[in-house]
């Protein structure tokens, strides 16, 4: 899952060499946090949190075996 969203965030942004993914494991959660340029923070939220909502939608519909949930923060 972390390389999907990578994936997805270098195709967004102008200087893909800054976006890094991080994965946090917690008992209940998983969350990725994607750090990215200053520049490119608008890129990925989108307009309204429209290109933000629609990542998170498609690393929670992703099923797990264990049951945790997935989550995504942004951040620059």
């Amino acid at each position: 899952m972390q390389k999907l969203v990578q994936y997805i965030v270098e195709k967004l942004v102008d200087n893909p060499e800054a976006v890094e993914v991080s994965v946090v494991d917690g008992p209940r959660s998983v969350s990725y946090e994607i750090s990215v340029a200053d520049e490119d923070l608008g890129k990925v939220i989108g307009r309204g949190g429209r290109i933000a909502n629609a990542l998170r939608t498609i690393v929670r519909s992703v099923p797990t075996e264990d049951g945790r949930r997935h989550s995504v923060e942004i951040s620059s």
